[in-house]
């Protein structure tokens, strides 16, 4: 008995405690910004039962601005990484403007990530993971989700990458 108790002490000592998504954002140094209006006919968010559909979303930064550019042009991967990770913060910002509390996420379901690229680019993928990349580190297993990353010859107001997720919450 006392060396089941000291294996289930040692275990529990290994376990950590979750993290919110809203703690993780803090850890990341991650302040969302307030969602950002649609910029046509169309609304950022569709919930119906348990799933979010969001809306496409491109990198706006802080000053409104777009990272704009071509992967394959005259952006690098890393640059396209950054705007991908940027968009994810931006679709994160549209949830938590939504549901109030991230913790209402089941679990990131789909992405469709589209990269603005040349067509000899066919790195689509590894700059799309900038915002797979986020999603988990905010909501950890539930962030992993199925994918597609597609090149696009041109985007809305030359944007480098637009995103479209789908969500199950509570």
């Amino acid at each position: 008995m006392k060396l089941l108790m000291l294996v289930l002490a040692l275990a529990l000592t290994h376990i950590s405690v979750a993290q919110t998504p809203e703690q993780n954002l803090d850890k990341l140094k991650i302040k969302l910004p307030p969602a950002s209006a649609p910029v046509a006919s169309y609304v950022n968010a569709v919930r119906t039962g348990n799933l979010v559909f969001l809306a496409g979303k491109g990198p706006k930064k802080e000053n409104g601005e777009y990272i704009t550019g071509r992967l394959g042009e005259n952006l690098t991967i890393e640059q396209g990484y950054e705007a991908a990770r940027l968009t994810a913060v931006n679709q994160v910002a549209v949830l938590k403007d939504l549901l109030g509390d991230l913790g209402k996420v089941r679990r990131i379901v789909k992405v469709n990530g589209f990269v603005n690229s040349t067509a000899e680019f066919y790195d689509q993928p590894k700059v799309i993971n900038g915002y797979s990349d986020l999603l988990i580190q905010v909501f950890g297993d539930k962030g992993k989700h199925a994918r597609t990353a597609l090149s696009v010859n041109a985007l809305p107001f030359n944007m480098a990458v637009e995103v479209e997720m789908v969500v199950e919450v509570e």
